[in-house]
């Protein structure tokens, strides 16, 4: 197939239609953007359509772009996602964008649901207590970050010096980390791809791939998913993450 006869069959799979042909006010614009994405991109690498979606919208999610993000939202449950796995990919967000971009987010992902029909609110995922935070938080994130967090900060006011690591193990690792819904190689495959669609953020990039990297994920599965992530994000947050992170790549493909 030519790139063309691509476009249309991945649109049809993630969308149920046709690509845009001459409609609109740019539909010159809207064949190259096609074309690129649906013909080129989503067929480079080993990662699934289940696993592209869910990329797809973490990056729309995290550039708030919602018009977008809600036809994405469509497209995950086209092929095969189940509202649990959206909700938590748009949930984990939180800690990385902030609450106020995650609230935007939620809002366009709910009205997707409101027009498949799809009751909410969906089940809970929660597996902490306010008693067990702490303790579950850091069995999620020790074995993948040990103490790096808090014997980096350990110079902070001493309040703070307490206070921060606590935040990162209570509100990142327990709060959301530790929901079903997604299992810990995806959520940290989207986190590394969060932090590069972030921008600025190439110091925790380079943390989060090694972090992909243990609990399973191959460097080629975390080079794709940065290189499907770029027509959301540009090619300069691309690069930016290639490069922070490009010996652990190599050495990972070496393995």
């Amino acid at each position: 197939m030519d790139r063309i006869e691509r476009t249309r069959e991945k649109f049809k799979q993630l969308f149920g239609g046709e690509p845009a042909k001459n409609e609109g006010t740019d539909p010159e614009f809207m064949r190259i953007l096609q074309r690129f994405i649906f013909g080129e991109v989503c067929y480079v690498g080993s990662l699934d359509n289940c696993m592209r979606e869910l990329i797809t919208i973490t990056v729309l999610a995290v550039n708030q772009t919602l018009p977008q993000l809600k036809a994405h939202v469509g497209a995950c449950l086209n092929v095969g996602l189940s509202p649990v796995e959206i909700r938590e990919t748009i949930y984990q967000c939180a800690p990385f964008i902030g609450f106020p971009k995650t609230l935007n987010a939620i809002a366009a992902m709910n009205e997707t649901f409101a027009e498949k029909k799809i009751s909410l609110p969906l089940e809970d995922a929660a597996t902490v207590t306010e008693d067990t935070r702490y303790e579950k938080g850091l069995a999620v994130q020790a074995p993948i970050y040990g103490t790096e967090i808090a014997d980096r900060y350990v110079w902070l006011p001493e309040e703070f010096a307490e206070s921060v690591p606590k935040w990162l193990t209570e509100f990142c690792f327990a709060d959301f980390s530790s929901r079903k819904g997604l299992d810990e190689k995806t959520r940290e495959l989207l986190t590394v791809v969060m932090l590069a669609a972030l921008g600025g953020a190439e110091v925790q990039v380079r943390s989060h791939v090694v972090g992909a990297m243990k609990v399973g994920n191959t460097a080629e599965e975390i080079v794709c998913a940065l290189a499907h992530a770029m027509p959301y994000m540009g090619i300069p947050r691309l690069f930016n993450a290639l490069n922070c992170s490009k010996d652990i790549l190599e050495k990972g493909e070496k393995k």
